[in-house]
Parts: C-alpha cells; sequence; structure tokens
C-alpha cells in the first residue's frame, strides 16, 4: 500500500511492514487518522495514518484470508470479512473482538461494510447471498437477501443507512429495504453482461452502474427505474464509477484505458475521454471537494486530474510494481492511498516478486504498505 500527497504528488513517508501476506483490502477512518487493513496473513491491522506505524498488535481470530475491512463512521470498530465464511467486528482502541462472529454465510465473505449510522453491518458473498447484521446484538437481520444469480458481490448502503445496492454478474442491480431485509421492486435491469461497479450518489436519490457492456447507466432509487439513455462512449468493460459530492458529474474508468467524466443531469460526456494510462483503468474516484479525480491502472502508475479542465495534475504516481488496483482520497482530500497486486520488498536495493493474480476485493502491495505525496511525481524514501 502506499500514500501520496495530494497535493505535491510525491511519497509520503516509509513502507508499513507487517503483514506476512497479500494485502487485500484496506480503508481510511473517517477524520483520517488511522487505517485498516486485511490480509491473506488472517490478520487484520491498524496504522497511524500520520506517523506510518503500526497501532497495537495485529487482530487476530480469522482463520482463513481476510477479504474486506471496513471503519464504522465514529472510528471506534472495525468490520471484516474472510474466507473463513464469517463476519468480525473489533474494538479498535484495543483490538479485541466484541461479541462472537457473524456466522451464517456459507461461502467466503467477499464484502462487509457499516451502515451510516453504525448500527447495520451488510456482507456480501459467494454464496450468492447478501446478509444485514445487527452491528450491536450480533444477529443476522430478517433473511438473507436472495435474488442474484449466481452472485452478487459488490454492496453497499445508501448514505441514509436505509438501502443496499448490489450489483452481480447477473446483469442485474438490485435494491434492497435495509430495515425490512427485503428486496424493493424489480432488479434494474438494461445492462447487457457482468455489473462490475455499482454506487449512491450523496443524496441516495440515484444509483449509478458501470458493466462489460461498456455502458455506464444511472437508476432512480426509489422508484427503480433507468434515468435517461445508457452513457455511451467506452470501448470495452467498465471497471469503475462514482459520483461528485455534489450528485451532477459521474467519473468512470475502463478497460479501454481512459477515464471518462459525465453529466449527470444531461446523461452527455463531459469534454474528452482523460487519456494518459497504457492499460486497464481499474479505480477511479472524486476528491471530497470535487476539484480532483485519481485512476489507478494496470500500467502500475496512479493519475490526478483536475476535474474541470480534464487534464493531469502532475505528473503520472509511480512506485508499484504491478497492477494498481484501488484508490482513494483520505476523508480531507490530501492524501491518496493506493493498493497494489504487487508484492514489493524493499531494502538497500528494491526488489519486486511479481504476485499471482488472487480474486478478491481490493489488493494492495503485499507485507508493506506505503505513504506516497503529488506534483513532483517522485517518491520519498
Amino acid at each position: 500500500m502506499r500514500f501520496w500527497d495530494a497535493v505535491r504528488g510525491v511519497q509520503i513517508g516509509s513502507p508499513l511492514q507487517g503483514h506476512t501476506g497479500w494485502v487485500t483490502s484496506v480503508a481510511f477512518s473517517s477524520d483520517g487518522t488511522k487505517i485498516v487493513s486485511g490480509s491473506d496473513d488472517k490478520t487484520v491491522r491498524v496504522w497511524d495514518a500520520n506517523r506510518g506505524v503500526q497501532i497495537g498488535s495485529p487482530l487476530q481470530g480469522h482463520t482463513h484470508w481476510v477479504r474486506s475491512v471496513a471503519f464504522s463512521a465514529d472510528g471506534t470498530r472495525i468490520v471484516s470479512g474472510s474466507g473463513d465464511k464469517t463476519v468480525r467486528v473489533w474494538n479498535v482502541d484495543n483490538g479485541v473482538q466484541i461479541g462472537s462472529p457473524l456466522q451464517g454465510h456459507t461461502d467466503d465473505v467477499t464484502s462487509a461494510s457499516f451502515s451510516p449510522g453504525g448500527t447495520r453491518i451488510v456482507s456480501g458473498s459467494s454464496d450468492m447471498t447478501v446478509r444485514v447484521w445487527d452491528a450491536d446484538k450480533g444477529v443476522q437481520i430478517g433473511n438473507p437477501l436472495l435474488g442474484h444469480t449466481p452472485w452478487g458481490r459488490l454492496v453497499e448502503f445508501s448514505p441514509d443507512g436505509t438501502k443496499i445496492v448490489s450489483g452481480s454478474t447477473d446483469k442485474t442491480v438490485r435494491v434492497w429495504d435495509a430495515n425490512r431485509g427485503v428486496q424493493i421492486g424489480s432488479p434494474l435491469q438494461g445492462h447487457t453482461d457482468w455489473v462490475r461497479s455499482v454506487a449512491f450518489s450523496p443524496d441516495g436519490t440515484r444509483i449509478v452502474s458501470g458493466s462489460s457492456d461498456k455502458t455506464v447507466r444511472m437508476w432512480d432509487a426509489d422508484r427503480g427505474v433507468q434515468i435517461g439513455s445508457a452513457l455511451q462512449g467506452h470501448t470495452h468493460h467498465v471497471t469503475s464509477v462514482a459520483f461528485s459530492p455534489d450528485k451532477t458529474r459521474i467519473v468512470s474508468g475502463s478497460s479501454d484505458k481512459t477515464v471518462r467524466v459525465w453529466d449527470a443531469e444531461r446523461s452527455l460526456q463531459i469534454g474528452s475521454p482523460l487519456q494518459g494510462h497504457t492499460d486497464r483503468v481499474t479505480s477511479v474516484t472524486f476528491s471530497s471537494d470535487g476539484t480532483r479525480i485519481v485512476s489507478g491502472s494496470d500500467d502500475r502508475t496512479v493519475r490526478v486530474w483536475d476535474a474541470d479542465r480534464g487534464v493531469h495534475i502532475s505528473s503520472p504516481l509511480q512506485g508499484h510494481g504491478d497492477w494498481v488496483t484501488s484508490v482513494t482520497f483520505s476523508p480531507d482530500g490530501t492524501r491518496i492511498m493506493t493498493c497494489s497486486d504487487a508484492k514489493i520488498i524493499r531494502g538497500d536495493d528494491e526488489a519486486e516478486h511479481r504476485s499471482k493474480d488472487v480474486k478478491g476485493n481490493a489488493f494492495i502491495d503485499s507485507n508493506k504498505c506505503f505513504m506516497y505525496s503529488s506534483t513532483h511525481g517522485e517518491p520519498t524514501r
């Protein structure tokens, strides 16, 4: 994992070392002071985002790889999902597991997150179900959410926590009532291939989805109908989508090596494609003020763009030894966290060991985490 100064474009600090297996998922706390990481070494670790050091001992209990990690909104708890088929909740201050594992899934838990209020947890699994849990009592709420075939791995709460959206290889997007555990309306249909990315608008009224059918689509989250025509322009799989903070724009990344920005009100592309990546774009998102976009790519670089002018801000952020699979801004927009498929070990000499592809959520530089800083584009050793 690497951290970058989002203003100056240079690496921040030294590698964060500790994991002994591939790091599969990372997340910032809401105040940006901590980072949580999950790994194939079966542990969850918490890091001081300012000092670049591990906080306390590894959180241990999972008996298989950790696939997904997330903080609660108040930063006091962590949720993790694992290949051991369980979801676990942890106390951030003392690193102790809260209650018993949340059990019910019959296959890998690939996604887990808290509701905005922290009272519930949603998890998605390879067992083809989405499940909702009472975060305080540690019990499942209602029945498993069934419908996706073969599976629905992409799950996200609406900003107010009342709905859940999921996307699947069955080409559908589904919306669920998070309180009653039932599907709202019919599946959102229109995509003609695998749905690879879904996201709510900041006010929760809209959903955006990206698909292998090369299109981006918008949906009315309450009425369950498509808004406008499909956004067309990409010439290959759409791998990542996100709304701007004011919901007026959408950004999408694609296997066609481009990033595109769309007018969410008029369903039109804004300007020309953002070009520069030389391989598949895997992850895109806006900064919290909507002025910048960050993108990660299989070309091993991270790029920062001026969201209004559609031009690069600084040089590409380089240093990863393999595909960049996930990028995100810190809550205040001053730092960027990036994740890669590479296993990079740094000493006096840099050694790179190319990894095999392991399927899951976000994958990052194994065993070590880095902070990077965005105008110079050069790592700080």
